[in-house]
């Protein structure tokens, strides 16, 4: 397994070590040992999250506050999205900044985000399966978000605006500016 930091401050990019033959392939996509290793850091995932998206669905920017932020490590299992990160962490020397990275199911990379991070994804094929496990429980009281286009952040989603798909809350989302970090 290669894990390899983003320009985020702990924000990683694992590659896992595929093993293929002539009968498919097969890798190890969570290994807790490895990663804690190769990480610095405990893990302790509690949850398990699964969305199937058709092409051109934008879910994020989306964060938890407080006692209920999450660490999250994220993968394509099926189809390509575009992966974006964005530091919340106000005493980081990457805070505002964001990183992006194609992930898919041919590629199996994960990316791991730690907590004060928004997450967000586009996916770019039909029937894309995103999955992510997290560190802390969900909380409804605890969710917020940044919206995707916020000038300040710049992300380019290499997608057209127009034909972009949104939930109601997504489309509503605040600037960064606007959240008083």
């Amino acid at each position: 397994m290669i894990v390899t930091p983003t320009n985020l401050t702990g924000c990683f990019l694992i590659e896992p070590e595929v093993h293929k033959d002539s009968r498919g392939l097969f890798f190890e996509s969570f290994n807790r040992r490895v990663l804690e290793k190769k990480l610095g850091t405990t893990l302790n995932f509690v949850q398990d999250n699964h969305s199937v998206s058709k092409k051109g669905v934008l879910r994020g920017l989306h964060f938890q506050k407080g006692r209920y932020s999450q660490a999250k490590l994220v993968r394509v299992v099926q189809g390509e999205a575009l992966d974006v990160v964005v530091d919340l962490r106000k005493s980081s020397p990457t805070f505002g900044k964001h990183f992006r990275v194609r992930l898919s199911g041919e590629n199996n990379l994960l990316v791991f985000i730690p907590k004060g991070m928004a997450h967000g994804f586009l996916a770019l094929k039909n029937d894309t399966i995103f999955t992510y496990k997290c560190d802390e429980y969900y909380s409804k009281e605890s969710e917020s978000g940044i919206i995707f286009n916020d000038e300040d952040l710049k992300i380019d989603w290499e997608f057209p605006m127009e034909d972009l798909i949104l939930s109601e809350k997504d489309k509503n989302l605040p600037q960064l500016k606007e959240l008083g970090l």
